[in-house]
């Protein structure tokens, strides 16, 4: 089918060059971004409060658009969604404000990336302590590439330490610094407490400064940001940018409407990201009222949509008049920077938790994730039963494994490697931008941590309030493992923030673990008599009943070489009683790894078993004899 295609137009051209664009003046579309935990989801749940969008049902309900288990256990945005309010402008006129919450974490910046391309502007939200951090970085630069308008939120005004002037400040830097365009250095300042839902355009003192409530913050989002833009003789664009599912309907193409009215039921051409272009018929279609989707007869430009009867639709890819189909850029983001293998469990244990447990069922599982994450990559490797998955951080790779634990799958997953890229003849691994907070009394232990990671210091900052900000380029492969021993050099008081910086030429080798672990040499099941003797010497990861098996590892050892012990060696009983030989002796609880700590922890010749209840380590060479040879012959390839 012969067709023009807009590849080449901006990625927020509303309309055709040379024809005259109208506003659809009751829409706003709106995507609130920042860096982690500086208030996306608490100023969401306080706009849909105060706008009535809540119902009986969900107002007692907290951070109701962080509606996966895993997001509300964790206290973080995972996936971006969407929820719309109705708001009365100064000309009394009702306007419709479709509002997008994005990840605030470095590994889901894929989310972020496809929900800008849902928005006509941003709201930018700023803690007023901490200021600008890499993810804020990160977010506006891709906000500022795609030329949108932004509105500047800084929020936590009430904190004791809040430092509301030169946090200003530093954001007006950062707009500088990332080369900002005139027009868009002209941005307006709110002043906000998402938590008490109040908000002022003049900088205040305290609380008591703010008003009321946050209708000055929806009076300057609608008078401030752009309305929709359509030409009224553009055929239909529909720009797929997510997908979801419904247990009635089946799979749902999340839209932006960028040209023309959709209808349900009516044909469309569906412009695949191959290039070909086939006629489908829509099913059902949905608009956000509130946080809920309604279904609806038809949508016009600008609306953001669902649509089902699209059963292989993938994000991206376009909805167009199949009389003059216009197929729109397909959406890239960020290349991957971090990789691990995912295969089927082979542990001796295998089998006797959960319930999907072969290649076929793990490889369908990983496909089907493809299809709505757009920063994951997945690699076949020279084993049939392992895939190579490519994703931009380590809780990105641990969320995917949770959740697939969770399904019911059992997995061995391997130790996350930095993906590397020959540049010039020259092996390059990709680098993070590294914030860091910490009390005074640290600052030395944690810049030593620092530089046996490879970090380069790029600033440093004492705010005069007994708190140090080190800003630092770390290798990403410095990092791995690297929170947890940040936590305990700073017993659990310092703040760290990432974001991926570029690529930098090979840094060398970094050793990120200085302490062997202790491995079962036998099956059996674990003795407190064997906890005993070595609790002294190890920390141990397993309590007595529990099953172990040869290879797998059960505790930390306190020296730098690994210990194969029999953790399941009994007390010998004789018939001679001696005195004091019977007295209790008290076991250390076992310490317990999260998934997150378990990938952390991995050194190279190690992998982790998953099922739906268990996480355990376990060498990747389960025979004692066949990683002394495999070890053995590692050493002498090297020398």
């Amino acid at each position: 089918m012969a067709n023009e295609t807009d590849n080449d137009a901006p990625l927020h051209a509303h309309a055709d060059q040379g024809t005259e664009a109208v506003p659809v003046a009751d829409i706003r579309n709106v995507a609130i971004i920042a860096h982690v935990d500086h208030g996306k989801t608490t100023l969401v749940d306080a706009l849909l409060n105060q706008a009535g969008a809540m119902g009986r049902r969900m107002a007692d309900t907290d951070r109701v658009m962080d509606s996966l288990d895993l997001e509300r256990e964790k206290g973080i945005t995972i996936q971006a969604k969407n929820t719309a309010v109705r708001w009365k402008n100064d000309e009394g006129e009702i306007v419709k404000v479709n509002i997008v919450d994005t990840p605030g974490h470095a590994d889901f910046g894929g989310e972020v990336e496809r929900a800008l391309t849902m928005v006509d502007g941003v709201l930018l939200l700023v803690d007023a302590s901490e200021g600008p951090l890499p993810q804020t970085r990160f977010v506006l630069r891709k906000t500022l590439e795609l030329h949108l308008p932004v509105v500047l939120v800084v929020n936590k005004i009430d904190r004791p330490d809040a430092r509301i002037a030169e946090v200003v400040s530093e954001v007006e830097e950062l707009f500088l610094d990332l080369d900002a365009e005139m027009d868009q250095l002209d941005f307006p300042v709110i002043y906000a407490s998402a938590r008490e839902g109040r908000a002022s355009l003049q900088r205040p003192e305290g609380l008591d400064d703010l008003d009321d409530d946050l209708s000055v913050l929806m009076d300057v989002l609608i008078d401030h940001l752009p309305a929709p833009e359509t030409d009224p003789d553009h055929p239909l664009q529909a720009w797929v940018t997510n997908l979801d599912a419904n247990e009635f309907v089946g799979r749902l193409a999340m839209c932006r409407i960028r040209q023309g009215t959709i209808r349900k039921g009516q044909e469309i051409a569906w412009c695949a990201r191959d290039g070909s272009i086939t006629k489908q018929r829509l099913g059902v279609l949905y608009v956000t009222e509130n946080h809920e989707r309604v279904e609806v007869e038809q949508a016009g430009p600008g609306e953001l949509i669902a649509v089902a009867g699209l059963p292989d639709v993938t994000i991206g890819e376009t909805l167009a008049d199949p009389a003059d189909p216009r197929p729109l850029p397909v959406i890239s983001v960020d290349e991957p920077s971090l990789a691990m293998t995912i295969g089927v469990n082979t542990s001796p244990l295998a089998g006797r938790d959960g319930k999907l447990l072969t290649a076929r069922l793990i490889k369908g599982r990983l496909d089907a994730e493809l299809v709505g994450n757009v920063s994951l990559r997945v690699l076949p490797t020279e084993r049939p039963d392992a895939w190579e998955v490519h994703a931009r951080g380590e809780l990105q790779l641990a969320v995917l494994v949770e959740t697939m634990r969770r399904e019911g799958f059992e997995l061995t997953v391997g130790k996350p490697q930095v993906v590397t890229r020959e540049i010039d003849g020259t092996i390059h691994e990709p680098v993070e931008a590294v914030s860091i907070d910490v009390p005074e009394e640290y600052l030395g232990a944690v810049s030593q941590l620092l530089a046996t990671r490879r970090g380069q210091l790029v600033n440093m900052v004492n705010h005069g309030t007994g708190w140090v900000r080190i800003d630092q380029r770390v290798p990403a492969r410095g990092l791995l493992g690297f929170r947890t021993d940040f936590l305990t050099e700073t017993r659990g008081t310092g703040m760290i923030h990432s974001v991926f910086d570029g690529w930098a030429p090979w840094f060398g080798e970094i050793r990120t673990r200085d302490r062997g672990s202790v491995v079962a040499d036998r099956r059996g099941k674990v003795t407190p008599y064997s906890i005993v003797a070595l609790q002294e010497r190890a920390t141990l990861f397993v309590a007595p009943t529990e099953e172990a098996y040869e290879g797998m590892v059960v505790g930390e050892n306190s020296r730098a070489e690994d210990m194969d012990v029999n953790i399941c060696r009994e007390k010998h009983l004789t018939n001679m009683r001696a005195s004091g030989s019977d007295n209790t002796q008290k076991l250390t609880p076992p310490t317990r790894m999260s998934l997150e700590r378990a990938l952390e922890f991995l050194a190279n010749d190690e992998c982790v078993e998953v099922t739906p209840s268990d996480i355990r380590l376990r060498k990747v060479v389960l025979d004692a004899g066949n990683r002394a040879r495999s070890l053995k012959a590692m050493k002498a390839a090297r020398s």
